[in-house]
């Protein structure tokens, strides 16, 4: 299974609302289950810079069918990942990146956010996750 436009789409609506809610500019991306980019939105403002790492914490969240904040966790001098932000053409292991399931709890892509406090783009990234699909 696969997330299709319009699911990312909806994806999208419902990180964007979360975003305008904490008063936040995102660039929001939505990957499917072979992490490759089906929507990306850039809300007006937003920081430009972010706009690759969006779409890095989506990639990195499907890689691994887990939030990019975990991996980060993972990732620290000592960790089992250490050094894991190499591979792949560079990942992204700070929060921001969240696994998107079907209602039967399958990994069907993943969404990816940047643009404010690694909280703030957790916050939006679990919001769109949580989109109704």
């Amino acid at each position: 299974m696969n997330i299709v436009l319009e699911q990312a789409e909806e994806i999208i609506k419902v990180a964007k609302a979360k975003s305008t809610e904490l008063n936040t500019k995102m660039n929001i991306a939505v990957v499917d289950a072979g992490a490759n980019l089906v929507a990306f939105a850039r809300m007006d403002g937003a920081w430009l810079g972010s706009l690759d790492i969006s779409i890095k914490k989506a990639k990195t969240a499907r890689f691994f069918d887990m939030n990019t904040g975990v991996i980060g966790e993972l990732s620290q001098p000592g960790g089992s990942l250490f050094n894991i932000e190499h591979s792949n053409n560079g990942l992204i292991t700070f929060p921001g990146g969240v696994p998107v399931k079907d209602s039967e709890g399958t990994i069907i892509g993943a969404i990816g956010v940047s643009g404010s406090s690694v909280e703030n783009d957790h916050a939006v990234a679990e919001a769109g996750a949580s989109a109704t699909l």
